[in-house]
């Protein structure tokens, strides 16, 4: 292993060696200075990080450190109160892994003061994934200075004019709208807003008015924006000619019965949800219009689209997977491909008469390490949040920036670019399905 590359595989191995190394480190308070995943100078896990280190017998497995993790790991200069609006299930939801971030110390110009969290702090609390969740909220109300509420109402209201406050708002699509209301109410003049926004244009046109009304910026959480392999293959095309793919893929198993829970959970759809990010990215970068769209042509050999039935019993139609290539009246062509069930990678390639001239992946060999890292940490996660772990913050940290000291948070999608790119959605959807049916 010293003399040659390893493999992701042996990466995951050591990795985990490492953890049970620093775990046992942790139940002495014998902390040597070492470098965790986020960048920090020492290592100092959270009770709730709990790593599990598979493979190995012994106790270690349901170890938890009784050492706290530090508030923030170093020094950030201004700073903006964000509020997470919308956390979810520890492992699960995306707001959480938002909030294990920033509790992190990973994002400098926040201060994570509040969770909103509706479901479990209500009618979800009983529920197994609600006794998960008032497990994790009691070791974070321990370890740091974090307040937990069932709504926005219940936070004190600040002066948006002298208090920079970020609204992180991760909920349910269909939340989204009484969930700007109340969180300008409670005087954020900056909202974070997970993809797509709302469940239709019309309903995020309409919170883009009320935030204009009420001078609020309103950013959205297409990370995909920053990534690298983006503007690695975007670099790449500016220079030789060849048709772009925007490849994402999501590691659910092919079978009706996940697929049905997948497209009940996310009852948006594929293109609003899932394949929003290269929606997005044809929106900012490719002059993608509903207007500027001269043609649409659906891969029918890679496409599929089913009718299943969810835990609910009802019954949705959604792609599983799907392929198209746009042509846009200003003469530029581009593809998207995503396939629920492909794995955890995205990429992206340029092809020229017929042959890949380039292929840049997230997550690539540098960041293999960090991957196989955070997943030593948090094993039962869904394996999507690793590899797009730096974008995750990189957008959180230049809207908090933005919020605390007025910096253009640069590459960061406006509301303007989430409605256009909704309306695209709901353009291609009927448009793709009556190619396909």
């Amino acid at each position: 292993l010293l003399f040659s590359r390893p493999g992701l595989s042996q990466i995951l191995f050591i990795n985990t060696m490492l953890a049970a190394v620093r775990t046992a480190a942790a139940s002495n308070c014998a902390f040597a200075s070492m470098r965790s995943f986020s960048g920090s100078a020492s290592f100092r896990p959270a009770r709730w990080a709990s790593p599990i280190v598979s493979g190995l017998s012994g106790g270690l497995s349901g170890f938890r450190s009784s050492v706290h993790t530090p508030r923030r790991l170093f020094s950030t200069g201004k700073t903006a109160e964000v509020i997470l609006v919308g956390c979810g299930a520890p492992d699960k939801g995306m707001g959480w892994y938002h909030a294990v971030q920033m509790l992190d110390g990973k994002v400098p110009s926040s201060n994570l003061t509040s969770i909103i969290e509706p479901y479990f702090l209500g009618a979800g609390a009983s529920s197994d994934a609600g006794v998960d969740f008032a497990a994790w909220q009691g070791e974070v109300e321990a370890d740091h200075e974090v307040k937990f509420f069932k709504s926005l109402s219940d936070l004190p209201v600040v002066d948006p004019k002298t208090s920079p406050r970020v609204a992180l708002i991760s909920g349910r699509t269909a939340d989204n709208p009484a969930l700007l209301t109340s969180s300008i109410a409670a005087g954020c003049n900056t909202i974070y807003l997970e993809k797509p926004g709302a469940p239709t244009v019309a309903e995020l046109q309409s919170m883009k008015q009320e935030a204009a009304a009420n001078n609020v910026t309103v950013l959205m959480g297409y990370n995909k924006n920053v990534c690298k392999y983006v503007s690695k293959v975007r670099d790449f095309a500016s220079k030789n000619e060849g048709l772009v793919t925007f490849v994402s893929n999501n590691a659910y198993e092919n079978t009706k019965e996940s697929l049905g829970e997948c497209f009940e959970r996310n009852s948006e759809g594929m293109l609003k949800n899932m394949a929003i990010h290269e929606l997005a990215l044809l929106v900012s970068f490719y002059d993608v219009t509903v207007e500027n769209i001269a043609s649409v042509v659906a891969d029918k050999e890679f496409s599929s689209v089913q009718t299943l039935a969810g835990p609910s019993g009802e019954e949705r139609t959604d792609f599983d997977k799907i392929k198209f290539t746009i042509t846009t009246k200003s003469g530029k062509q581009v593809s998207v491909a995503a396939d629920r069930c492909g794995g955890s990678d995205s990429y992206a390639t340029v092809v020229n008469d017929g042959k890949e001239i380039f292929k840049y992946s997230m997550p690539d060999e540098e960041d293999e390490i960090m991957v196989a890292e955070i997943q030593g940490r948090f094993p039962n996660a869904m394996p999507y949040f690793f590899p797009q772990d730096p974008d995750y913050i990189t957008v959180k940290e230049r809207v908090s920036s933005f919020c605390a000291t007025g910096k253009e948070a640069e590459g960061v999608a406006t509301i303007d670019i989430g409605v256009e790119t909704l309306r695209v959605a709901e353009f291609l959807t009927p448009e793709l399905q009556k190619q396909l049916a």
